[in-house]
């Protein structure tokens, strides 16, 4: 294990590896690093990863815990282009858009994906933009940084 420290998601249904591939297939510069037979019968995984080069770990060990949105996985992308792709991908088969660019994916992890342009509009030291930013950015569920943009020049 490269880093001693990690976030580690469990997961209740055996479909951790799984998780694990698409999670890394999806963000440049993420990897599996290794997968451990934690029970020896092929029930329970432990699933190292990366993710655009920050540590995760996939428990995937039954149902005694659940996944929660109060742990997600934050993606600032660097345009509108990728957001899209990301929120695209994230909310397929199975996936929940919720609000402020939050969504739960496919298996049931949370993740806030919103365009960098965003941070830099609502934490301007002018109040007055960051408050035309932020409610915006209220109305939607996946980030439109153009309308908000558009909001914050009203």
């Amino acid at each position: 294990m490269a880093s001693s420290i990690r976030t580690c998601l469990w997961f209740r249904d055996g479909r951790g590896r799984e998780a694990a591939e698409f999670y890394c297939a999806l963000i440049p510069g993420s990897r599996i690093e290794a997968t451990f037979d934690i029970s020896g019968d092929g029930a329970s995984w432990l699933i190292d990863f990366t993710l655009g080069g920050v540590p995760y770990q996939i428990l995937d060990a039954g149902p005694m815990f659940t996944l929660t949105e109060a742990v997600s996985i934050s993606v600032e992308t660097d345009d509108q282009a990728e957001t899209d792709r990301l929120w695209a991908a994230l909310t397929t088969n199975g996936g929940e858009e919720s609000h402020c660019g939050w969504l739960k994916d496919r298996y049931g992890v949370s993740w806030q994906v919103f365009p960098r342009r965003l941070t830099e509009l609502t934490l301007r030291a002018d109040k007055n933009v960051s408050a035309k930013a932020i409610a915006a950015m209220m109305k939607q569920k996946k980030i439109d940084i153009a309308e908000i943009e558009a909001a914050v020049l009203a």
